[in-house]
């Protein structure tokens, strides 16, 4: 047997509860009686009451309440099998790992928040397959299409700055790299997401943008960070947190090319967001564009449905409660 809520078994703590109540409310009823009257007299004037019957009465009670909690739990066994059809749409995630990503403007960094948007989303996704591709300098896949979101926020959780050891910010080889992990002919149903702080050092994402348009590619850029930049944190060789900087002995300021992933976004019918304080762009596009993009028919399965049995339950409790509340407390005896 399995449950379906297995969250209302908890409630079961309310028979022993029941149970306690009632051998309290007997105690007290009794001890009252005795106050009211001596033996002969209660005796006398309990002859037409039962107290078998007394007793049956919070027993069925208990049980219906019993039968209630599995009821709500949905106890299931039995199964068959179902043919199951997903439809949904190919969705790239290419991640910034370069070492600006380590600026905390947005806390605790923006590789961190980032990290943490992603599993969001994909706690919120159903039925679209999901890759995710690393870049800095170079870029990387990561995870292959998969609809196993659990797998892929393992993937997400492996993410850092060390992935990729070429720095720098390679936009163009992301939106290439991205355009060939989708699979097959069909050049639609397909959506890139690019989260990043920089701008694209190659010069090509642009052009990029144009052929992966052509691969009927929507591209949605977020970019991560504050308007007004931030250091780069480092240690140095004793270990001491320090930041990037430049020939001049000048702090580097890390800030993104707002301009740039607008146009690539625009590019290919896809919009731009940012990632900073409070905001939660991922969720946002998702639900506001991505999910109402055109989807298509994933691969189908068979899977195990069990046979849900509540009613069984559920027909058991009505039937005590029922019992319970005709039940006459008299014994039948008129002498």
């Amino acid at each position: 047997m399995r449950f379906g809520s297995i969250q209302f078994l908890w409630l079961i703590l309310l028979v022993p509860l029941a149970a306690a109540f009632f051998v309290w409310a007997f105690r007290a009823k009794k001890a009252a009686l005795n106050k009211f009257a001596d033996g002969e007299t209660l005796k006398h004037l309990l002859r037409s009451v039962s107290v078998s019957k007394q007793k049956i009465k919070p027993v069925l009670f208990i049980a219906g309440l019993m039968f209630t909690v599995l009821a709500l739990a949905q106890p299931k066994w039995g199964y068959h099998w179902e043919e199951a059809k997903r439809r949904g749409l190919d969705i790239v995630i290419a991640v910034d790992v370069s070492k600006s990503m380590l600026a905390e403007d947005i806390k605790p960094s923006r590789l961190e928040a980032a990290k943490r948007e992603i599993k969001s989303l994909l706690s919120v996704m159903k039925g679209d397959r999901v890759a995710i591709v690393s870049f800095a300098g170079e870029a990387f896949l990561q995870c292959p299409l998969t609809l196993d979101y659990g797998t892929a926020k393992l993937f997400v959780d492996y993410l850092s700055v060390e992935s990729i050891p070429l720095g720098g910010t390679d936009i163009t080889g992301a939106i290439k790299c991205a355009v060939k992990a989708f699979e097959g002919q069909e050049k639609k149903h397909r959506v890139l997401i690019i989260i990043t702080d920089g701008e694209d050092h190659s010069g090509g994402a642009l052009k990029a943008a144009e052929e992966a348009k052509k691969e009927g590619i929507v591209i949605f850029t977020i970019g991560i960070g504050t308007g007004e930049g931030a250091p780069i944190p480092m240690s140095d060789d004793k270990g001491n947190k320090t930041f990037v900087k430049n020939s001049s002995g000048e702090i580097v300021l890390s800030k993104m090319d707002s301009v740039l992933l607008q146009k690539i976004a625009l590019i290919t019918g896809g919009k731009k967001g940012t990632l900073g304080a409070g905001s939660f762009p991922l969720e946002e596009i998702y639900q506001n564009e991505v999910s109402k993009m055109e989807k298509k028919d994933l691969k189908s399965s068979r899977e195990q449905r069990f046979e849900n049995r509540f009613q069984v339950f559920l027909f058991i409790a009505i039937l005590l409660f029922v019992i319970e509340a005709v039940l006459d407390e008299r014994s039948g005896s008129k002498s």
